[in-house]
């Protein structure tokens, strides 16, 4: 492992700050953990409904990876590439001045990415997204480690080796999983084989353990269907559905499963909807109770990659998914606007790619792939452009964070904060 100083290196010579605003940020609704606090990709802050230019607060450089930011606490973190490793690093939310990095361990991917180092040999970097909870954050490394840090100071509490804990191995291009917390445990997957998996925030242990599946990329959600509060993984067999506090068993839907898949489930009422790429494509199924025992009948099931989400996933409105549905299609692909319970197309825009999406009041913002944010109205009647800005520059391949007003987004090679509260 490199020293801490190395990263720092890296990270804070180039540093560039615009900053507009001296005082620390008042804070509104933190924006935790990937996907936010309720694991669904919606914001319930207000923000501006048009602009042309965002005021950008700071600028800073993110070298590689597809980590997101997660903001709490007045601190904004994400996982970079450093010398050799890759890291954690803090940076203060109002000002984009790091905090502290701490190096997780080697950074080596596999696949042809084009941004990494020689000892990392390609893959971009890492792509979990940590946790920020109080006094601590969370991190699940590529490696399959899970991390406790002191957010204050980012020294490691407690580290638990998830592969050989759980009994599992890891799987092709590394994890992307992000740690998914909710209450005291955090959720995860040990692997190739490995088991389903609860792990207590506080010290670190095995809450629970149940059944052995393999992976994928995607993290798992936490969702309350029909009154049942339940934590969904997506495996490589399709969706696990378990109660959060025993691991039990709710119900599962079966999806056919080739290569890879980095988008979550999303959740409506009682239809859940999930995605592949690599020629699976989509499905959406209902979830029933009767007598106590949970039950999932599909809805509709779309091969292919029309209806498709490779690593980006939707958000929900009023029964639309709204989303980049593409697979492969760098720089070209479209966001579309599906019907979550029938999978028909309703609209669809070119030239996003694979970014990201969160929901904001009536609109979604969306985050391609080349650093465009987009202000969109989520309405099925069609595409309605709200605004447009130029973040950052590099790959985006992941989605973005909203907290207090503000927007921080990230790419490959630099990361941004921007003021969209109209205040």
């Amino acid at each position: 492992m490199k020293p801490i100083s190395s990263v720092h290196a890296i990270l804070g010579t180039s540093l560039v700050l615009l900053i507009l605003a001296g005082a620390r940020l008042a804070f509104g609704d933190d924006w935790p953990q990937y996907r936010g606090a309720n694991h669904d990709g919606i914001c319930t802050e207000k923000i501006l409904a048009t602009w042309a230019t965002p005021r950008v607060v700071w600028k800073t450089q993110t070298p590689g990876g597809f980590s997101c930011f997660s903001v709490g606490g007045g601190r904004v973190c994400t996982l970079v590439l450093g010398s050799g490793d890759e890291a954690c690093v803090a940076l203060d939310a109002a000002t984009g001045k790091q905090l502290w990095a701490k190096p997780l361990g080697s950074a080596k991917y596999d696949g042809g990415g084009d941004s990494g180092t020689k000892e990392n040999k390609g893959g971009d970097g890492p792509r979990s997204t940590p946790t920020i909870d109080g006094d601590r954050v969370y991190v699940l490394t590529a490696q399959l480690a899970l991390v406790c840090l002191d957010a204050r100071s980012g020294k490691e509490i407690w580290k638990k080796d998830l592969c050989q804990e759980l009994g599992g191995k890891m799987i092709r291009w590394q994890s992307a999983a992000s740690p998914v917390l909710d209450g005291d445990l955090i959720f995860v997957c040990g692997g190739d084989g490995g088991a389903l998996a609860a792990i207590n925030k506080k010290d670190g242990k095995v809450a629970w353990k149940g059944a052995s599946e393999t992976l994928t990329h995607a993290s798992p959600i936490v969702a309350t269907i029909l009154g049942v509060k339940q934590v969904i993984f997506f495996v490589k067999s399709g969706l696990v559905s378990v109660e959060p506090a025993t691991g039990q068993e709710l119900w599962r839907y079966a999806f056919p499963f080739k290569v890879s898949t980095a988008a979550s489930p999303v959740v409506s009422g009682d239809i859940v909807y999930c995605s592949a790429g690599y020629g699976v494509g989509s499905g959406a199924a209902r979830i029933a109770k009767a007598g106590g025992k949970f039950t999932a009948t599909e809805l509709w099931r779309s091969e292919g990659n029309t209806i498709c989400n490779h690593w980006s996933t939707p958000v929900v409105k009023d029964g639309y998914l709204y989303g980049p549905f593409s697979f492969k299609q760098f720089g070209t692909g479209p966001i579309k606007c599906v019907e979550l319970a029938t999978g028909k197309e309703m609209w669809s825009k070119d030239n996003f790619g694979p970014g990201g999406v969160l929901l904001v009041g009536n609109n979604f913002l969306a985050l391609s792939d080349t650093g465009e944010l987009v202000l969109i109205a989520a309405s099925p009647k069609g595409y309605k452009q709200l605004g447009k800005f130029q973040t950052v520059q590099g790959k985006c391949w992941n989605t973005f964070a909203v907290s207090n007003g503000r927007v921080y987004v990230r790419s490959t090679k630099e990361g941004a904060c921007l003021d969209v509260s109209g205040r």
